[in-house]
């Protein structure tokens, strides 16, 4: 078991690396394009160019780390953290970091320079979805568990996850489709989406990483000594009874 509980420890730091490495580099990718504005593109954007091989692996790198992620969370018991909910939250978001780094996007807000913008990117697009729909479901079903165990603050926090997602990226969606009101902020509006479900995922992860085996382990063995004494308690107790029942002589 400790070796397990090694090995699902590994794992899980992966998933938890995965949302800050990939924030990281593509504002420090977005920062060096020339006529590449973080406020009005999208991210995916930024595989486009003779560098576009950067953000191609910022995809595939970060989606590895939260599939590597997603079989740790699966190999760590219950008491840790450990289920199937954030195991399929973390593969969702995986897979959809891979399918974005297979499939390339539409030109959006004339970048890359003098390119129409023409559907062109169905496939990432649809790559997105096990994301941005995924994370939300994922935090949202989290919120009402962490609720019914009365951990206020981090139900609270996993329920504005779950909600501000999908309204950020929604309101990121009209502005990459030209909404008048949106277009100059649909960058902006992705990256609060993106930063947000991420570090959501990575919250998810460090508290995981925080029950220590040693904790869980302790936490079952007082559980598992009440369990031992109560069969010697009902022997003492059948055995005064006998006592008492012997006839005087």
């Amino acid at each position: 078991m400790a070796g397990r509980d090694v090995t699902a420890d590994r794992l899980v730091r992966c998933g938890a690396a995965a949302g800050p490495l990939f924030v990281c580099v593509f504002l420090v990718e977005g920062a060096r394009r020339p006529a590449y504005s973080p406020l009005r593109h999208p991210v995916s954007s930024l595989a486009f160019g003779p560098r576009g091989w950067v953000q191609v692996a910022n995809f595939a790198l970060a989606g590895t780390l939260y599939v590597a992620g997603a079989a740790g969370l699966a190999l760590m018991p219950t008491a840790r953290g450990g289920d199937r909910l954030g195991a399929a939250t973390f593969a969702a978001t995986g897979i959809g970091l891979l399918g974005s780094a297979l499939f390339s996007t539409d030109p959006v807000s004339d970048y890359p320079p003098g390119t129409p913008d023409v559907p062109a990117g169905t496939l990432h697009n649809l790559s997105a979805l096990p994301i941005f729909l995924g994370i939300p479901a994922g935090a949202l079903a989290y919120a009402w568990r962490f609720h019914r165990r009365g951990e206020h603050a981090w139900a609270l926090y996993s329920a504005a996850a779950g909600v501000s997602v999908p309204v950020a990226i929604g309101l990121a969606s009209a502005g990459f489709s030209q909404s008048p009101h949106l277009v100059d902020f649909a960058g902006l509006l992705q990256r609060v989406a993106i930063v947000t479900g991420l570090g959501w995922l990575t919250a998810v992860s460090a508290r995981a990483l925080a029950a220590t085996p040693r904790n869980a382990r302790c936490s079952v063995g007082r559980e598992g000594s009440g369990h031992r004494r109560a069969p010697v308690v009902v022997a003492r107790v059948v055995s005064s009874r006998r006592g008492t029942d012997r006839p005087h002589r």
